[in-house]
C-alpha cells in the first residue's frame, strides 16, 4: 500500500483541506471515498484502507472543516463556519471526488459515510445525484422532525447567547448526553462508541478526537439532518444508485436500530431500487473498530466487489 497526503482549497475560500489517498500496489478495480464522523479525522480509517487496498481497491478521504488537520490557524476546532457551511463541507467532498475521478477515470467509484459523515454522504447523494456508483451509509440515524426542530431551537438560542463558534454545555448535553445512558453504569463518557474498551481508551487518548463541538456545528448538522429527511429532497437522488446501510444494533446514534430502519425505509419509499440493511448484534457506534471488525470489513468488501462487477458489466 502506498499512502499519499495532500491538501486542496475548501469551498469556504480560506481553509486548506487535508486529504489522504491509500493506493494498492497492483491493479486498481475501484475507488472508495470516506466521509468521517464528528470529532475525529480521516487517518482513523487507515486499517480499513489497508484491508481494501490489499484487495485492489483505492481509498481516499479528507478531514472535514474544523477537524483533524483541516483547521485554519486561529480558528476554533469542530466549527464548520457561518450559516450554510454544511453545504461547504459537502462541496469539499465533491471537490475530492473530482480530483480522484481525474486520477482514476472510468473506475467504479463509491462513497462511505460514518456517523455525521453519513449525514454528509446522504446530503451528497441529493446534491450530486449519479456521481458515485454506490454508497455505504454507516452509523447513521433518523430523528423525528419534531425532535430536530426542537434541537434547532435550542441551538439557535444558545448561539445567540454564547456565539456560534463557542461550545455550550446545554447543546452538548442535548446532542450526546443521552447516548451513554443505555450502557450505565459507565466507565467513561464514550462507552457508547464501542464495546471494545481499548478502542474507547484510544479515542480518549487521541488529541485529534473528542472535545466539545461548537454550537454552530450542531446548527449546521441539524439543518443537514432536516434536509436529508425531507421527502422532496430524497426524490432528487439517483434511484439507480445502490445503497448499503450498516450499523451496530446497540448504536444510540441510530436509536439502537430503530432510526437506521427509519432511514432505510425512507430510501425505499423514495424509490431507490437497490437498498440493503444490516445491523450487527451487540455492536455500538464504531463498528469498524470493534473486536469483530473483520466481519464488517468482509461485508464492505463483498458489497463493493459485487457492485464493481455489476458496474463493469453495465
Amino acid at each position: 500500500m502506498t499512502k499519499r497526503e495532500f491538501t486542496y482549497p475548501s469551498r469556504n475560500g480560506t481553509t486548506q483541506i487535508h486529504a489522504v489517498e491509500w493506493l494498492p500496489e497492483g491493479e486498481i478495480s475501484g475507488v472508495l471515498q470516506i466521509s468521517h464522523g464528528v470529532a475525529e479525522y480521516i487517518d482513523r480509517y487507515e486499517p480499513l484502507a489497508r484491508f481494501l487496498t490489499q484487495q485492489g481497491i483505492a481509498v481516499a478521504g479528507n478531514d472535514h472543516l474544523g477537524h483533524g488537520y483541516s483547521v485554519e490557524q486561529g480558528k476554533p476546532r469542530l466549527y464548520f463556519g457561518p450559516k450554510g457551511s454544511w453545504q461547504t463541507v459537502v462541496d469539499d467532498l465533491y471537490t475530492l471526488y473530482g480530483m480522484e475521478k481525474k486520477h482514476f477515470p472510468g473506475l467504479p467509484y463509491y462513497l462511505l459515510g460514518h456517523s455525521m459523515g453519513s449525514f454528509l454522504a446522504r446530503t451528497y447523494l441529493i446534491r450530486y445525484p449519479g456521481t458515485v456508483d454506490g454508497a455505504i451509509v454507516m452509523g447513521t440515524g433518523q430523528m423525528p422532525p419534531a425532535v430536530v426542530a426542537a434541537g434547532r431551537a435550542v441551538a439557535a438560542a444558545e448561539g445567540r447567547r454564547v456565539g456560534w463558534d463557542k461550545m455550550s454545555p446545554v447543546v452538548e448535553k442535548l446532542a450526546f448526553g443521552a447516548y451513554n445512558r443505555t450502557f450505565a453504569p459507565n466507565r467513561t463518557e464514550y462507552d457508547w462508541l464501542s464495546v471494545n474498551e481499548e478502542n474507547v481508551d484510544a479515542y480518549i487518548a487521541d488529541e485529534l478526537c473528542g472535545g466539545n463541538a461548537t454550537v454552530g456545528l450542531f446548527r449546521e448538522m441539524l439543518g443537514g439532518i432536516r434536509f436529508i429527511t425531507d421527502r422532496d429532497n430524497l426524490m432528487r437522488m439517483n434511484m439507480n444508485t445502490p445503497i448499503l446501510f450498516l450499523s451496530g444494533e446497540k448504536d444510540p446514534v441510530g436509536d439502537c436500530g430503530k432510526g437506521v430502519r427509519r432511514a432505510y425505509e425512507s430510501f425505499r419509499r423514495a424509490g431507490v431500487r437497490q437498498v440493503e440493511l444490516k445491523l450487527y448484534p451487540g455492536l455500538r457506534h464504531e463498528i469498524l473498530n470493534e473486536s469483530s471488525r473483520e466481519e464488517v470489513y468482509g461485508d464492505i468488501l463483498r458489497w463493493l466487489k459485487n457492485n464493481i462487477e455489476k458496474t463493469r458489466m453495465g
